[in-house]
Formats: structure tokens, sequence, C-alpha cells
């Protein structure tokens, strides 16, 4: 701490002569705090001990600066604290940023400073509380023109608890518009030193903000405005700034700042008031900025459990559910309020910051034994939204890490920490409490027809998006099995909506989000569950099953933030009003329009999350290998297709969002190699490089993560590759006619209407590698058959094949059953069991190939495409000839020989679909019976 007798010292301006000044060489070089030594030795030595003391995290990126211009920067502190001056200076030596405690004279413009930082609540400051040194910088650039500022506004925390109403925490550490007492200082230096947090945001030029105040932009409002209400109050009093000289009382505004039609004309408001005026909307404005800052790296304050039950219980909505209830059940209000409480406390979160830093300590120590690395992406674009929109992380779910490694990557980047929407499945003895008071909030894994409990959980989201609380949750409602995308499922999306459209502070926004592994604990429980295998309950056994595999590799871990989806932009699209619904209410319904645009935004946040895919070595390994017959390749001829493929990727990209591997074939190889994925076998003419045993349904998970990225180009050089010759606008027909399918189960972005355009550049791709040959009249053909690019043709062909024989199949067992004799569910259980006969007729050991939810989709685009007719009472399937229309295809991208076997599996009398359904409504009873 500093001692008082030498606090005056210390920030008392330097004095220099002008003389003195004028031959300095740099006429802006930065002059030392004083030339006393006792300052100098002081300043050291409170740095040193500082720096032992404290160890701050550096959040977010750090400006850049030209160190050629003759530009001014100073940094803006919220408040003033000796701790905090000696901080960013220390900041500041430490990553090479321009000094803060070192004086900026510039003799040419007038100005003095003993230092390069701006308090904006200073001690010093008067009644106004203006920063004297803002309203100096603002006197200097309104009188020189060309005089260069920049402010480079700095938060600091000294620890990140969201603070507790009625907290005694609160009080000890809370900010203040007083110099911080020597108690305080000590108390954030000793305790909170080591979770200290510092982050520099972008520098922002002093003259483009005064230009803005100066016309009343949408954020401010205009400063003649009011001044004219001020002027009529006569509320401001002269001389409470200090200006820099007494030619500041006389400027003229409308001729200090740029020309004279970017301003507008205050000659009639007093220049004096009119300076101060501005200095106090610059100030406000830098306050709030921070403020937002400050709130998005904290979140809002936490009222305590219990009080936030009673005020989800007490709320008008869930009055109104509880009176229903009451009505509906048959039971007393009473009765139904202890419901709704019991309700609240299965799902609200007991956030504890304790619990927080300790698992950031765990999870900091967990990652690095799992991971060779945490690799994140796209980031930046989540920080600048954060200050002014309700975040709504919309990830992908492929483990049970995820509700971790999201939270901790958040968290480790300086923003608040998200609730994350968790199945009650995973509130187990000791996992489930810690959970709940770091990022969990429980709901049921299914509560359809439970009107109270849906009016509860809607409030309780409605509650957290007013307080501007983050939320996550995986829109796909379960992990998926197969490395797909899941279809989304609409309840919390909806939810979302239906608090945005009763009232909101902030605009929602919505940030899909990729997760990608290279190795996944769950991996064989994953294949087991595919093959039919019963799904694992979560306990406490299986989590200490899963602690055995920390000492195992498990590669890298990608986390790819996509472009944020506006809720705004979705209402202005489907003319949604907003504040549409009554605020009183949770059971309202969604009106058409509105449920549209539920539906639409799903499907838009799934193709968002697959346009921010992470191609790893891994997955593009999976796709090679795994298109090869037997599963293996020649070492060099694998090197060249995983080439073949990065350059596809590169040349037309399927998103700005993706990211492709930047490691060489031979890495890629060597990589896989070292995560006991494949392995390489000696051979005197050339090693071969192979899937390890047992691995290759674990890698069809991995290759389905990047499956969408190379499908359009698979599906080309399928059409090209088993007709030998095809006319080019035969070639666009039927992709036309199947892309609907494919987009349904990949989640495809390319819009329909614009597929001509992208087929042609796919085509053109192909064609620039020399693995299609276009003839003349349009006609595209395979290249010559012992050649090296046939090769990769055939390659690149099969990873299309799977989806392709699963609608196929599906339609021969349609058209063989006939219209109108088997339900939805008939449909996709029957395709199940098939495709279950066929992967062990032919000793395929990829289960993904017979994954119930690739049919589900099929048969939805079916019936979204009007293929199919669902009955509303019996749900049976009606369909007329465009089913077979559709199958005629096949013989364009399958084999005879695939297409004949399909046939024969798809082949069922009459006897046998009555047995299958029967078996398979028994398995789905006794499963049933075991859950409950």
């Amino acid at each position: 701490m500093i001692p008082k007798f030498l606090k005056k010292r210390i920030f008392k301006a330097p004095v220099t002569t002008d003389s003195a000044s004028n031959t300095d060489v740099n006429p802006i070089a930065p002059k030392p705090y004083s030339n006393a030594p006792i300052n100098q030795i002081y300043r050291k030595l409170s740095g040193q001990l500082l720096d032992v003391a404290v160890k701050p995290k550096l959040l977010g990126e750090l400006p850049e600066f030209d160190t050629n211009d003759q530009t001014l920067r100073f940094y803006v502190l919220q408040d003033y604290s000796r701790s905090n001056s000696i901080l960013i200076d220390l900041q500041t030596q430490e990553h090479n940023l321009p000094p803060a405690l070192v004086g900026v004279h510039d003799a040419a413009h007038n100005i003095k400073e003993n230092a390069a930082i701006i308090f904006l609540n200073h001690p010093s400051a008067k009644d106004s509380q203006l920063s004297p040194r803002l309203s100096r910088l603002v006197s200097a650039v309104l009188q020189y023109p060309e005089l260069k500022v920049r402010l480079v506004p700095v938060s600091i925390l000294w620890g990140r608890a969201p603070e507790k109403e009625d907290s005694l925490f609160k009080l000890l550490t809370a900010d203040n518009w007083q110099d911080p007492s020597i108690t305080k200082q000590l108390f954030n230096i000793g305790v909170m030193g080591r979770d200290t947090f510092v982050q520099f945001h972008p520098p922002q030029d002093l003259r483009t903000l005064i230009n803005d105040s100066l016309k009343g932009d949408e954020e401010g409002f205009s400063i003649f405005d009011s001044l004219a209400v001020d002027s009529k109050e006569n509320s401001i009093k002269e001389g409470d700034v200090k200006e820099s000289s007494a030619k500041d009382s006389h400027l003229d505004i409308t001729s200090s700042v740029g020309d004279a039609d970017e301003a507008p004309n205050y000659a009639l408001v007093a220049t004096a008031d009119s300076n101060r005026e501005l200095v106090r909307m610059l100030q406000q404005r830098l306050t709030v900025y921070l403020d937002k800052q400050r709130a998005s790296m904290l979140g809002p304050d936490l009222s305590d459990r219990r009080n936030l039950v009673d005020k989800l219980v007490y709320s008008p909505a869930i009055k109104h559910a509880i009176e229903a209830e009451a009505v509906e059940s048959g039971i007393s209000v009473r009765e139904a309020r202890v419901l709704a409480k019991g309700y609240a406390n299965e799902m609200v979160n007991d956030y504890s910051h304790s619990i927080v830093r300790g698992f950031y300590k765990f999870l900091t120590w967990l990652w690095t034994q799992l991971y060779d690395g945490v690799e994140v992406h796209h980031f930046e674009r989540v920080r600048e939204l954060a200050t002014d929109y309700e975040l709504v992380y919309v990830p992908c779910h492929r483990s049970h890490v995820d509700y971790l490694l999201l939270s901790y990557v958040i968290y480790k980047r300086g923003l608040s920490i998200p609730y994350v929407a968790a199945g009650d499945n995973l509130d187990v003895p000791v996992l489930g409490p810690l959970l709940r008071g770091a990022v969990a909030f429980y709901i049921r894994r299914s509560f359809r027809g439970n009107a109270l409990y849906t009016a509860v959980l809607r409030e309780y989201m409605h509650t957290l998006i007013t307080r501007n609380t983050p939320i996550e949750y995986f829109i796909e409602g379960g992990r998926s099995r197969s490395g797909r995308l899941l279809p989304p499922k609409m309840g919390m999306l909806a939810m979302t909506v239906h608090s945005q459209l009763r009232h909101s502070e902030k605009p929602v926004v919505f940030i899909p989000t990729y997760i990608g592994y290279e190795r996944i604990m769950e991996g064989g429980t994953y294949v087991g569950e595919l093959k039919g295998k019963p799904k694992e309950s979560e306990s406490l056994l299986g989590l200490l099953k899963v602690g055995r595999k920390i000492e195992r590799i498990f590669g890298n871990v990608h986390l790819s933030f996509g472009t944020p989806l506006h809720l705004s932009d979705f209402m202005t699209k489907f003319d949604v009003p907003a504040n549409s619904l009554p605020t009183d209410r949770t059971d309202t319904p969604l009106d058409d329009k509105a449920s549209a645009m539920v539906d639409n935004i799903g499907v838009k946040i799934m193709q968002h999350i697959n346009k921010a895919a992470v191609v790893t070595p891994v997955s593009l390994l999976s796709l090679v290998l795994l298109s090869a017959p037997k599963a293996a390749l020649d070492e060099e001829i694998c090197r060249e297709q995983i080439a073949l493929y990065q350059g596809l990727a590169q040349q037309l990209s399927y998103s700005d969002d993706t990211v492709i591997t930047d490691m060489s074939p031979q890495q890629i190889i060597d990589y896989g190699i070292k995560l006991k994925l494949i392995e390489r076998t000696p051979h005197i003419l050339g090693d071969i490089i192979q899937i390890a045993g047992k691995q290759a349904a674990l890698l069809s998970y991995f290759r389905n993560n990047i499956l969408h990225v190379f499908i359009l180009l698979s599906f080309l050089s399928a059409l090209v590759a088993r007709n030998g010759r095809i006319e080019r606008s035969r070639l666009d027909n039927i992709a036309k006619q199947l892309y609907p399918f494919l987009q349904s189960e990949l989640f495809l972005y390319y819009p329909a209407h614009g597929l001509a355009d992208t087929l042609n550049k796919k085509v053109d791709s192909l064609l620039s590698h020399g693995l299609i040959v276009e003839l003349s009249d349009g006609v595209l053909s395979v290249p010559e058959s012992n050649s090296k690019c046939y090769q990769q043709l055939q390659v690149l062909a099969t990873p299309v094949g799977q989806s392709l024989e699963r609608y196929f199949m599906t339609l021969a067992l349609l058209a063989q059953q006939g219209s109108g004799n088997l339900t939805e569910s008939e449909v996709v259980d029957l395709c199940h069991l098939l495709g279950q006969r066929l992967s062990v007729l032919y000793a395929d050991d990829i289960p993904d190939f017979f994954d119930r939810a690739l049919f589900t989709s099929f048969i939805s685009a079916l019936t979204r495409l009007d293929y199919l007719q669902k009955d509303d009472e019996t749900g049976v399937l009606t369909f007329d000839h465009r089913i077979n229309d559709i199958a005629s295809h096949a013989k364009y991208v399958l084999t005879p020989d695939m297409m004949q076997i399909l046939q024969q599996v798809a082949s069922l009398d009459e006897e046998e679909i009555t047995h299958a359904i029967t078996e398979i409504s028994n398995k789905k009873q006794r499963k049933f019976g075991r859950k409950r």
C-alpha cells in the first residue's frame, strides 16, 4: 500500500518548463512519474511486492497499437485504487504495451499528465463527479483538431463471485466512489490476489466518441436537449471542472470537432457548460460500457435458492397455474402449492462460487490428464455479444463431458458461465449436488401432460432470462450415439421464445456450438447401445468407472462457436410481434406463426452447428479408411487420399466457420497411431495403414462428425463412378430429387432454390482435381480405370452409400407392404431390424447404419415433402406411385448386387411382419417397466 505521506508526491504531475519541452526530440514522449529517487524506489518496490502477491489472469485479446504514430493512449478504469494503478502498470510492462504509470507530455498540445490512467470515479472529482483528466483531454481534443487520443477501457476483477443479496462479503469487497481503504485493498490483495482477472478492451478514439455524443447517437441523447433542461433548472455550476488552460473556456465546439456539417450547432449554449456536459456524457458512456463488461464476466446478482423458489411459487403466473392444478386434480390450493414448490426445488440451481472455483481447478488438472489440448475457435464473436444480449448456448451433445467442458472454456475466457439444463438422470449422489452448485438446473426427461411442472419450468426459464442469466441447453435432447446430429427437440427452445414474447430485458441470441472429440469416454457404451444393449443409468459407480480412464490418451478436443442467430431476425421474418404474450401467464400457447418460427430456429441452429464443424485428424482418418476396402490402404495411397480431402475442403470450404486441420497427411497418420486408433503393418512392398482391432465402429462415430462436409462431393462422385458416364443435366435432376433427404439427415445448409449453383461448384472442384472428366456435350466421365484418380474417386464415392442404402431399403419395404398397412413407428422399427440383419449377414460391424434416428429422419422428410400421408387417428401411412419414382433413382448410385440384397432383405411376408412387430412391442414394454 502507498503511505499517505507519499500519496501526493507519487500522483503529483511533474513540473517541466516550456523550454525543456520544446527541446524534446519526441514531443509526446512519456515522462517518468517523478524525478525524486524515493518515488522511483517506492514504485519499483510496490510493483515487486504486488507482483509476488497477485497473479492476474489476462482475459480476451490484447489491444494492438502502432508504435510509430503520434497517438496519445490512456487506460480507463472505473474506480480509483492504488493497487489497480500498480497492477495495470505491471500488466502493461509484461505485455509490452504503452506504460500506465508514466507521465504523458505533449508540449505542442499543452498536455502534461503524470500518468496514462483515467479514473472515471476519482476522489479528486468535484460535486458533479467528473474525471479531471478526462475533462482536460476532452478540452485538448476540442481545441486541437489534429490531436489523436485513444482510450483503452480496462476491467479488473478481484475475484469473480456473483454477488448474493444481503451478503457480508459484498460489503467487504464492494467498490465505491471513495478512495478505497487500506483494509479493503489489503483484503483484495491478500485474499483474492490469485483470483484476479484483467481484460483490456478494444481502444476507442476519443474524437469519435465526442462526435457521436455531439450528434446524440442512439446509445445516448442529445447534449443540446440535456442542456436545454439543465438551463431551465439552472442546475449547472460553472468552474466545477479545472481546464488545462484559460483558452479552454472559450472553445467553439462546432469548429473544433471535424467539419461544421458533421456536428450539431450549439453556438447558443455556453461553451463551458457544453464542455462540462460533454465530459459528463462521455464519462457516463464509458461507465455504462465497463458496467456491461463487468456484468458479462460476473453474471447477474444472485438471490439465495430458498428465496428464488419462493419468488417462483408466489409469482402471478404460478399462482394461476396452482389454482388451475387444484381445480383439475381435485386438491386444495395449498396442496397444489406444495406440489409446485417441490417441482421448483427439483430444478432450481444452487450456485456456489466456491464449487465453481473448485471445479475450475479440478478441470484444469483433468484436461491436462485427458487431453493434449482444448482448442477453441471463434470465441471472440461471443464476447462481442455478451454485454448487450441474453446469451443462449445451444451446443451439440456428444458426451457428459460437454457440460463441464463448455462452462470451463467460457469461464476461463472471462464470461459468466451459463446455467445448464441437465437431465435429472445426472442428479445422482455426490455428483448431482456438485453440478447443481456449479452450472446445472435439473429437468425431468419427460413431463408431457404435467401442466403444473411445465408452468414452473417455464417460469424459472423466464426468471433466468429476465435476469440476464446466460443459459445453455442441448437442443438434441440427448447424446448422439452415432456422431451425427440428432433431430432438434423444440421444448426448451419454445420456452425461450415464449419468455422473450412475454418480456425480456435484453434481446435473445442463440450461440450454436460445435464440440468435437478425437476419442470419447462413452465410445464403447455408444456402440453397445446401437447394437441393442440397454442404456446404462448414471450412478456413482459409473462415475468411478469413468475415472479409471483418466490415464488414457484422448487427443485434442475442439469447441467451435458458430455464427450467432438473433431471435429478433426470426421474429421479423415470421412477423411475430414483440411482447405479444401476457406477462402473468405461462400457459398462453404460441400461435401458428410463432410455432413455425420455433421449428425454423431449431433447424437453423443444427445447420449452424454443422457449419462450425472442425475437421480433425481423427475424423479425416476415419472418413478415408472406412471408405477403403477392408478398412486398409497402402500408406502412400492413404497420404494421398488425406491430402485430397484436405484440398477439396480448403478449395471449396463448406462454410467460413468450418475449421480444417493443418496437420500434414503424414502427421495425421502418426497421430492416429499414437491414439491407438489405427496401426501400421510393415510390408516389403510398402507399409499398410489399417484400422486397429475393434475400432471400426468407434471410428464411424468420428467420421459421422464431418460427413456433412464431404457428402455432396461423395454423392456426385458416386453418380459418376457407378454409371461410368452421365449427362450433367441428369446428374443435376437426380441430385435435386434426393438432396432433401440428405439435407434432412445431415442438416445441410445449402438452400434447395440455389442447389444448382452449389452442384456446379462441387463438380468444378472434382474436375479441377482430375477425379472426373468432362467430355463433349456436357457428359461427365470417370478417369482412366488404372489411374490414381480413378482409385481416389472410388474411395470418395463410398461415404454416401450407407445413406442411400437406408433410403432404398425403406422405400422397398413400403412398396412391398403397400399403402395404408404400416404406421410410422412400425416402419422405423422394421427398418431397424432389417438394418441389424444386413449388418450381421455382411459382417459390417458399423452399428450406426441401423440407427433408429436415421430412419425416423427419413420418414419425417418423406412426410414433410408429401410423399407420405399420415392418418391423424390411426397413424397409418399412405402413399402413391411417387414412392417408386424415388426408388428408381437408386440404380444410378447403388450397384445391382446391393440393390438385389436390399430387395431380398426388405421382402417380408405378413406372418414375419406380425411376429416382428409383436416382439418389438414386448421389448419396449419390458424396457419401460425397468425404467419405472
